[in-house]
């Protein structure tokens, strides 16, 4: 059991770390326009291609001590950073989603997959946030596959086809609809109050993946919570005339109330009793 527990954390872990070194190239050349496919990988700055172990997730960066093995230019540690928290977000999601479960049932499994689904998911969170806060715009591929891995970790495979097990089985669907159409409204409210574009149409679809993974409570939960953080980041940064990105603030609360979901279910249940 503890083998078996071991090789799929670093399973995902490695699944992590390959994933968030694929965003890496999305980070960086899609906010540019670039396609992601070509050229091959290559140093920003003497553009010689790189060998296929130049490529290894984390390693390789401590390999060629942050520098490129052709010309000696500096590796920006992002990269690295990426990868690292990549792996760390798909244990997470792995950890959570398969607890107290025996491996290698058939539970253990659907747990596997919703846990893969997850964790992808949050890496496009982060290559997300971390465009909007360079840009102050994202691309709307991303934003897509986001959302699409998100309905598919909320999918439940229904037990009947009847209302009841067809609701189950697209209850994330729902919760997805209800707060993007949510977020719709209320930007299209305080858009005509202000006279001004007041939200960007990104947050939208990340209230969709909110309400995906974490239902229409929980996410009510993370609303509140991105607002928590956004609200000491605005205060810095207002007389500096910045311009605040919001999807950072909405994809890290997602992570912090997935994380602490059973802590955040009790203050629920005190609120209502």
């Amino acid at each position: 059991m503890i083998f078996a527990v071991v090789f799929f954390i670093l399973l995902f872990f490695i699944l992590g770390a390959v994933v968030g070194s694929f965003s890496n190239v999305l980070i960086y050349r899609m906010p540019r326009g670039e396609s992601i496919n070509f050229p091959a990988s290559h140093c920003q700055s003497c553009k010689t291609p790189l060998k296929p172990y130049h490529n290894i997730p984390i390693f390789a960066w401590l390999f060629l001590r942050g520098k490129c093995a052709f010309c000696g230019e500096k590796i920006s540690f992002q990269y690295t950073l990426v990868e690292l928290a990549s792996g760390l977000l798909c244990v997470l999601a792995y950890c959570i989603e398969t607890y107290g479960l025996e491996p290698l049932t058939d539970s253990f499994y659907a747990a596997i997959f919703k846990a893969a689904m997850l964790g992808v998911c949050f890496i496009l969170l982060l290559a997300l946030s971390l465009i909007d806060f360079r840009y102050k715009a994202v691309p709307d591929p991303l934003l897509f596959a986001s959302v699409a891995f998100s309905l598919l970790y909320g999918f439940n495979p229904p037990d009947s086809f009847d209302s009841d097990g067809l609701l189950f089985a697209f209850d994330s669907f729902i919760n997805a609809a209800i707060f993007m159409f949510a977020f719709w409204l209320l930007r299209a409210v305080v858009s005509l109050t202000l006279k001004r574009e007041a939200m960007g149409s990104a947050d939208i679809f990340i209230a969709g993946v909110m309400g995906a993974i974490l239902g229409v409570k929980l996410g009510l939960m993370a609303i509140y919570v991105s607002a928590l953080l956004t609200l000491p980041a605005y205060v810095i940064v207002r007389k500096r005339g910045y311009e605040l990105p919001f999807v950072p603030f909405l994809s890290l609360a997602t992570l912090i109330v997935y994380a602490f979901k059973e802590q955040f279910i009790y203050i629920l249940g005190l609120i209502y009793g």
